[in-house]
């Protein structure tokens, strides 16, 4: 199954972090919703994105090392549509300028919020007036693994 994906990630303490290309970037204590595709299919790139140590290839790669994924919501589909995605939350949500973005003509594919609840709610119903279905899958801790 491929596609793109929503990686829904907590971070606890805002703090600065190295970003590849992109130098250091303070990140506030907050809700993350990151935008991506998966053309040749989730299961590896999800994976890559859940290890635990992996060396450092996209953006989203650098705040994973210091976050936490909490929720994975999958957009199945032949046509990629992160851009799609990253657009209907960029009219509800504040922005990392140039993160996860550096491929495409987007402001940005990291948004973020404070209450997971909300956050939620708010991604569902911008994703939703695009047209776009998802399936959600629910991660409790980095040792359980997510089956796709």
């Amino acid at each position: 199954m491929n596609g793109s994906y929503l990686l829904l990630v907590r971070l606890v303490t805002g703090k600065d972090i190295l970003i590849g290309k992109l130098g250091y970037i303070y990140f506030p204590k907050a809700l993350y919703a990151y935008v991506g595709s998966a053309m040749n299919g989730f299961k590896a790139r999800l994976a890559h994105h859940l290890k635990e140590e992996k060396k450092p290839h996209w953006h989203i790669d650098y705040l994973l090392n210091e976050a936490d994924v909490w929720e994975i919501l999958l957009y199945p589909s032949k046509q990629r549509e992160e851009c799609v995605l990253a657009q209907a939350l960029a009219r509800g949500f504040e922005s990392i300028p140039g993160f996860g973005s550096s491929d495409c003509r987007c402001k940005s594919h990291l948004y973020f919020g404070d209450s997971e609840h909300s956050m939620k709610e708010k991604i569902v119903q911008a994703v939703g007036k695009a047209g776009i279905t998802c399936k959600s899958y629910r991660r409790r801790s980095r040792e359980n693994d997510i089956s796709i």
